[in-house]
């Protein structure tokens, strides 16, 4: 991944260096277990590019092939 910017509450847009670029939405039911206290805004928008995954402080992060597929094929990315 090269690059994320926050584009809305709980949403992101990423690019990565192949092209692939599109909307990663998190919902409501993304936020339990380790990322239950990212559901507060402020907690989320911490949220970076770290050895290209998005994460977040306190080594959380999102599996980036799963993301770099689904963004392949569909342009966006609903966590739920």
């Amino acid at each position: 991944m090269l690059a994320l910017e926050i584009i809305g509450e709980h949403e992101i847009y990423v690019w990565h260096v192949d092209g692939v670029a599109g909307r990663v939405k998190f919902e409501d039911g993304f936020f339990h277990g380790v990322f239950a206290h990212l559901k507060d805004s402020a907690l989320f928008d911490e949220v970076d590019v770290v050895c290209g995954a998005v994460a977040w402080p306190g080594e959380l992060d999102i599996a980036p092939d799963a993301m770099h597929d689904e963004l392949a094929a569909h342009g966006e990315w609903i966590l739920n």
